[in-house]
């Protein structure tokens, strides 16, 4: 048995490891542009334009990069799309471009610090002795259990460690909001942490909806504390310390509000030209500035000290004495398995009792060192450590262990896999979710439908990787998947979510629906992401696009590999009314084991009657967009119209190397004098007179011109692997034509 002092080292040599890989590698790099000196009194001071929104906390270490040189210095402000920074060296009067590093590594010094601080604290170290090694017998008493949420209050009061696991739509919130409003009402003290604002913001309103229900609650009894306070509390400002102090203290909320409005104004004139009567007035409203807000910063501290329930980060946390120094009747963790290890730890070591929420079935939390202390530590959770999670694979629920079990978002058509497959049969569907989403399920595409398998097999061979980044990318999965979100839209959906394991294909579908979908999506939610970017939210629709396809040897680990359960996990269980799953069938099938979690989906949407294949096309194609439209791949003349009309250059890329119809030479001969033909193919081919000849990597055929009208799946002659019916899709879109080109050229 590891003892604590062991595991303290052990965190600690984790983070260190990241640190220093964060230093070195991990830099966030914004672009600065148009730097002025404004000062050189002790440091030097420049404003900086940027053409992207600035999120670096003020007072934040940075480097700044030109050149070949680096200097040191720190964030004094940093607001929209300009910054002011204090370098330590002067790099001149001013600088047309340079590049803003900063490192994120900063807040992982300050949980080492703590750690080090709990070493002297055997009360902190006893806490962390029963989280990790939680083999005490229950001691709740099991015969007062009068429902699930009282359960998890009966746990928490008697058991000074209690793991909550949470499956995706199970009332996780509901729940530790009403434990907590419970501890609230007697008298107790409440720190509620979790890994993003998002989910202190969800957590924070739902405990005071629930206890200003009950009772009357007094300002500043709960507290959101911290900047970053996002929608879900628009509704409930009187948790946020701005709302304290503009009630309690309204002469230094006015006073920050006006400063902070001539700073914009001023950063405004210092943006469209230097005046050193602007620079001097600048420096002075920052250190006016810097007073009111050493002021504010002691009534934050007030308020936190007068409440009884505080919601704030793991960061936060580990980084504000006024959190920290406090003891705390119970902490409760939410998100616990996006969480290190040491951080749970020392949230852990801050309240005499503790509940840890999470749901190990998800994404584990991220770490970039690949130091074997953080592979161990910090790309695993609390649950997997602690052993919690060992009991629920040998087929039981640990002690400690308190599951919530009955869903209420998916169609239980869509969670009768995860139920299943993931959750090993312990979760069920609350009686009313079919009803509750029918009403989508009812929508377009397939209408009546609530879990999809869209087999793409003999389409072609369309995978590929991606020239830089040497991630997947299928550009047929990516028209469908474009179809797929217009159909929802037309269909009514407002609330869709496009879900792939690759960065490339994501960034291209975004690139695309920017491109082409921007008035759509603003009157609509409709993202396009890797998973990670949807983990904790949910969409009525969800589009898993797999893009792994032929000519690819092998599944990508992202598919197959350690973590791909939770990645598919998240990816399906985002998903309230309409799930549908991409992907080629006969390349599952043919390169995935039945063991793996993606085969077992696909296995089980075909064995349910989910699939539709390929020659179903036309039917469920209802609604061509203007840029993008699906035809039958033997009907030329269109594409012979776009050839006729071509400007600049004609690029056709030819797999199979065979010869082209005669009807394809006379297209091409008649193009007109000034437009460029480049052939990618690897030998020349008859009675074709191509203005230039280069190697093709590709394995699809396509015909891409002026750089923005692309012909997917034409010429089919040159189809490798490709079966009836031949279907084609002409894209305009200058964000594909752009990525093509950039691969071939």
């Amino acid at each position: 048995m590891t003892s604590t002092h062991g595991y303290i080292r052990d965190w600690q040599k984790a983070i260190r490891a990241e640190i220093l890989y964060l230093k070195k590698y991990g830099s966030t790099r914004y672009l600065m542009l148009n730097g002025q000196l404004l000062s050189k009194s002790g440091v030097y001071t420049y404003f900086f334009d940027a053409p992207s929104i600035i999120k670096i906390p003020t007072g934040s270490s940075i480097k700044l990069e030109w050149g070949g040189k680096r200097v040191e210095g720190r964030v004094l402000s940093a607001e929209g799309n300009n910054a002011i920074l204090a370098l330590e060296e002067h790099i001149g009067i001013d600088l047309s471009e340079a590049y803003l590093l900063h490192d994120p590594w900063e807040l992982l010094d300050e949980l080492y610090q703590r750690l080090d601080e709990i070493k002297d604290s055997k009360r902190k170290r006893n806490r962390i002795k029963k989280l990790m090694d939680p083999s005490m017998a229950p001691k709740h008493p099991y015969e007062k259990i009068k429902s699930g949420t009282h359960e998890l209050i009966l746990r928490s009061k008697y058991n000074p460690v209690t793991y909550v696991w949470g499956p995706p739509g199970t009332g996780k919130t509901y729940t530790l909001a009403r434990v907590a409003a419970n501890k609230y009402f007697k008298g107790q003290s409440v720190l509620i942490l979790a890994h993003s604002n998002q989910a202190i913001d969800v957590l924070m309103a739902e405990t005071s909806f629930f206890a200003a229900g009950k009772r009357t609650i007094a300002d500043g009894d709960m507290l959101r504390y911290g900047s970053q306070i996002g929608h879900a509390l628009i509704d409930h400002r009187s948790l946020t310390a701005d709302y304290l102090l503009q009630k309690q203290h309204s002469n230094l909320s006015e006073q920050k509000a006006a400063l902070f409005e001539e700073r914009r104004l001023l950063k405004q004139d210092l943006s469209r030209s230097l005046s050193k009567r602007d620079s001097d007035q600048l420096i002075a409203i920052e250190k006016k500035l810097s007073g009111v807000l050493e002021k504010i910063r002691l009534k934050e501290i007030e308020f936190v000290k007068n409440a009884s329930i505080i919601g704030t980060t793991l960061a936060k946390a580990a980084s504000d004495p006024a959190i920290y120094e406090k003891n705390y009747d119970i902490v409760i963790i939410d998100e616990s398995s996006m969480a290190y290890v040491p951080q749970a730890a020392f949230a852990a070591s801050l309240g005499r009792r503790v509940i840890i929420c999470g749901d190990f079935k998800q994404l584990p939390p991220i770490a970039s060192s690949r130091h074997k202390m953080a592979e161990k530590w910090l790309r695993e959770d609390i649950f997997h450590h602690s052993g919690v999670s060992d009991a629920v694979k040998d087929g039981h629920l640990h002690p400690h262990l308190f599951l919530l079990k009955e869903q209420r978002r998916m169609h239980p058509d869509i969670s009768a896999f995860s139920n299943k497959h993931i959750y090993h049969s312990l979760v069920g569907d609350h009686p009313d979710v079919l009803t509750a989403r029918s009403d989508i399920s009812a929508c377009a595409p397939f209408p009546g439908r609530a879990s999809i398998l869209l087999n793409t097999a003999g389409s072609g061979e369309y995978g590929i990787k991606d020239g830089s980044s040497n991630s997947r990318i299928n550009l047929w999965d990516l028209l469908l998947g474009f179809q797929l979100i217009h159909e929802a839209f037309i269909g009514g959906s407002r609330s869709i979510g496009y879900v792939t394991p690759y960065r490339a294909q994501a960034l291209l579908m975004e690139q695309l629906l920017d491109e082409l979908y921007e008035e759509e999506r603003s009157s609509a939610d409709i993202i396009a992401a890797t998973v990670h970017r949807f983990q904790g939210s949910e969409r009525d629709v969800m589009i898993f696009d797999s893009a792994d396809a032929p000519p690819h040897d092998r599944a990508g680990m992202l598919l197959i590999g350690k973590e791909s359960e939770r990645l598919l996990n998240v990816a399906i269980t985002r998903t309230k009314g309409k799930f549908i799953h991409i992907c080629d069938l006969d390349f599952i099938q043919n390169k995935v084991f039945r063991n793996k979690t993606w085969r077992k989906l696909a296995d089980h949407q075909l064995h349910n009657g989910q699939a539709i294949h390929p020659d179903q096309i036309g039917r469920w194609i209802k609604n061509q967009h203007p840029h993008l439209q699906w035809m039958h791949a033997k009907k030329l003349e269109k594409v012979f119209e776009d050839i006729s009309a071509a400007k600049k250059e004609i690029v056709i890329s030819l797999p199979d190397g065979q010869k082209l119809g005669n009807e394809w030479g006379q297209a091409l001969s008649k193009r007109p004098s000034q437009t460029k033909l480049t052939m990618l193919a690897e030998h020349s081919i008859p009675f074709f007179n191509p203005d230039k000849i280069a190697p093709n990597g590709f394995p699809f055929p396509f015909i891409l011109i002026d750089g923005h009208i692309l012909w997917l799946g034409m010429p089919t002659e040159t189809h490798k692997n490709a079966r009836p019916p031949y279907v084609a899709a002409r894209l305009q879109s200058s964000a594909a034509g752009s990525y093509l080109t950039s691969q071939f050229k």
